[in-house]
């Protein structure tokens, strides 16, 4: 249920990300009911953000950062170590205008 981005809406949202800091952090508890409640509210009221990870190992990692975009309906904009960038588009007052 993800959201597919273009190269250039990728790059334009990764400019925009660049400043933010993290908004969701994402404990030893790994992806629980409560963390995604939060995220959804989060990305309605951002539509950008930035969520902290932290696993030791890789493999953990990049499995909750896809589980995470996955239930959240958001779109994985950018991964920089133990941070995702998660981009979806707010149903109500949309702030981020994307390019063509």
């Amino acid at each position: 249920m993800a959201i597919a981005l273009s190269a250039a809406q990728k790059r334009y949202l990764r400019g925009l990300a660049h400043p933010l800091k993290p908004v969701i952090l994402v404990g030893a508890k790994g992806i629980t009911d409560g963390l995604l409640a939060e995220l959804d509210g989060a990305l309605e009221h951002h539509e950008l953000l930035k969520v902290k990870f932290a696993a030791e190992d890789r493999e953990t990692r990049d499995a909750w950062i896809a589980e995470l975009a996955d239930r959240a309906g958001a779109a994985l904009v950018q991964r920089i170590g133990n941070t995702a960038v998660l981009y979806r588009r707010s149903k109500d007052k949309p702030q981020v205008v994307l390019p063509r």
